[in-house]
């Protein structure tokens, strides 16, 4: 039984300390193109873009930690 707390646990750890980094990246993100859109409105499709790539690879962290939380949960 003691295992399964431990299990459970080591899940809950990996996908709430997994989803830190890329949110607060995600609100980075979106906070530094809004300051350059501020600044060059001409430019809003060139740091669209390079925000929306940005925003996908700080998600892709998040679910790379939610792998790893589902492998802990059901594998281990």
């Amino acid at each position: 039984m003691e295992t399964e707390n431990v299990r459970l646990l080591a899940t809950a750890l990996s996908i709430g300390l997994g989803v830190i980094a890329p949110a607060l990246s995600v609100g980075l993100i979106g906070s530094k193109a809004m300051e350059a859109l501020g600044r060059n409105p001409e430019a809003e499709s060139a740091v669209r873009t390079t925000m929306i790539l940005a925003a996908a690879f700080a998600e892709s962290i998040a679910i790379f930690a939610l792998v790893v939380a589902l492998i802990i949960k059901f594998v281990v």
